[in-house]
């Protein structure tokens, strides 16, 4: 196994984690300033006020883009079993 093979992996193992974890950020980043700008507006400072809407966010969005991701998953755990072979010859 050289050099070039370790970083592909590397590489290929970091853009699976962004894929998978992008959209629950992404609506988590989403809802937080949704609530931000709300909070700031009406002069409310309660730290707990943006935790539940976000909760629910992420929970619907989990029930949404959550079988994509197990794919995507599944996917790039196939695609790592089938390179083993190659890996150490």
């Amino acid at each position: 196994m050289d050099a070039s093979t370790v970083v592909d992996l590397g590489r290929g193992a970091l853009w699976a984690v962004m894929l998978i974890a992008s959209p629950l950020l992404l609506v988590a980043l989403a809802v937080g300033l949704f609530i931000g700008i709300i909070q700031a507006a009406t002069s409310i400072n309660e730290s707990t006020l943006s935790f539940i809407p976000k909760l629910i966010a992420l929970g619907l969005s989990l029930s949404l883009f959550g079988g994509w991701q197990l794919a995507m998953l599944i996917d790039y755990t196939k695609d790592i079993y089938k390179r083993i072979p190659a890996l150490f010859s």
